[in-house]
Order: structure tokens, then C-alpha cells, then sequence
């Protein structure tokens, strides 16, 4: 079954990459970043992801998606399988804009709608981070390189904590959770 939405969401970072490649100049070479290659640019990301994916309590399961580069950026991608209700999706929304926060990123933008609200930042070294929920309320973590030296990049090294799916074969959110998927607003936390 083909999820709607799906096309917008995987756009809006060619988008975005296609922003940042304006400055870029031919195939990565002039007006690119000589301290990073992709695949170094790849490994920071996805230490990015593992980082603000760590600081989820209690733990959402996740799988890796789909990597696509330009000329000189690329995207790593992270899509959640824990199942965030409605009611759940602020408290989930509010830790990763704290973390990002604390982490030294700025948020350039959020998108407060009811259903399909996003939180986007970026880093003090220009790498783009976003958190969106999609179609049935799944929740979508991209990492956006700056422009770097072009390279080889090879697949993401870190496990996923569940089941590993076949690239453009991850289901829609499946795995409950007493407390995301709990269909009541959280409890404030106590002083």
C-alpha cells in the first residue's frame, strides 16, 4: 500500500539539498567543505541520529531508511516504528527539541499542525536535522549534510533496535508502547 505524504516528505529534503547545492559550484568540488568527505559527513549524521534517537525515554524502536546524495550533500534517514499517538506526539516532539536545544542546534522552524507537525535545526556546523510525523502518525528523522568533498559512502553502521526492513519496505508504525502509544496526555513531570 503506497502511504500519501510519503512523496511530499522525501521532496522537501531534495529541496532543501538542492538550496544548499546553489553554493556548492560543480560536483562538489569548488565551495565545498575540505575539512569533510560524504562518507565522514554520513558518519556524523548518523552519530547525530543515534544521539538525539538515545535520548528518547522510554526507547522508540527505529529502522534506517533511505541515504540520498547530490553532487555534494547527502541525507541520511530514520524512520520510528513505535506506534506515537496523538496525544503523546508534543511530549515526543518537546524532548527532541530539548535535546536539540541542549545540544547546541538551532531550531529554524516548526510546524505546528494538528496531525502532521515537524521541528527543523540545524547544527553550528550547518548539517539540517528534521523530526516530522507522516501518514498513520509516523515519525521520520532526517539528517541533511553541508555541502563536502564527494566520496564513496558506505551504508550506516549502527544496528537498528528492532527489525531491520528491506529499503522501501518499512511498514507503517507497529510496535506499541505503554508509554507513547498510551492514548492519554502525558503526566507533567514532578519537581
Amino acid at each position: 500500500m503506497k502511504r500519501p505524504g510519503r512523496a511530499v516528505r522525501l521532496a522537501v529534503p531534495v529541496i532543501l539539498a538542492g538550496a544548499v547545492l546553489a553554493g556548492c559550484g560543480e560536483q562538489g568540488g569548488k565551495g565545498a567543505r575540505a575539512d569533510m568527505n560524504m562518507q565522514e559527513a554520513a558518519e556524523r549524521a548518523d552519530a547525530m541520529l543515534d544521539a538525539t534517537l538515545s535520548a528518547v525515554v522510554p526507547e522508540v524502536q527505529w529502522d534506517h531508511d533511505t541515504t540520498t546524495s547530490g553532487s555534494c550533500t547527502l541525507t541520511r534517514r530514520r524512520t520510528v516504528m513505535t506506534i506515537i499517538s496523538e496525544q503523546r506526539r508534543g511530549s515526543f516532539l518537546g524532548v527532541i527539541e530539548r535535546f536539540w536545544k541542549k545540544s547546541g542546534y538551532e531550531i529554524t522552524g516548526v510546524n505546528q499542525s494538528r496531525e502532521m507537525p515537524a521541528i527543523f535545526a540545524r547544527t553550528p556546523d550547518s548539517f539540517q536535522m528534521s523530526v516530522e510525523v507522516g501518514y498513520k502518525g509516523q515519525v521520520f528523522f532526517d539528517v541533511i549534510t553541508p555541502c563536502v568533498e564527494r566520496s564513496e559512502v558506505a551504508e550506516p553502521t549502527s544496528e537498528p533496535n528492532g527489525p531491520a526492513y528491506p529499503l522501501g519496505k518499512i511498514p507503517t508504525p507497529n510496535v506499541r508502547s505503554d508509554f507513547w502509544s498510551a492514548t492519554e496526555p502525558a503526566p507533567a513531570p514532578s519537581s
